[in-house]
């Protein structure tokens, strides 16, 4: 079955953002451990938690496309269904 572009665009994201989270995270420790361990652990923790924040965002497009597409399926039954009551009547 093949994807449309909207989910290949969405899956190429959620993958390279969990990348920069896990490459980022040890920039970000190692770019602030000059100014101690518990405070490049606190500002690496916070990069964490922003990064993972985008990610659910992104995976909330994903989630509703799929929702819209679940809808339109449900509304052409409907349809369908209204239209035979209606030709009966």
């Amino acid at each position: 079955m093949q994807k449309e572009k909207f989910d290949r665009i969405i899956s190429f994201l959620l993958g390279a953002s969990w990348a920069i989270v896990i490459f980022g995270a040890l920039i970000i420790f190692q770019l602030f451990s000059f100014l101690g361990f518990s405070l490049a652990l606190f500002i690496t923790i916070t990069f964490v938690v922003i990064s993972l924040f985008l990610i659910l965002t992104l995976d909330a497009f994903s989630v509703n496309r799929q929702r819209l597409e679940e809808a339109k399926k449900q509304t052409a039954l409907l349809e369908k269904i209204y239209s035979k009551d209606t030709k009966q009547i």
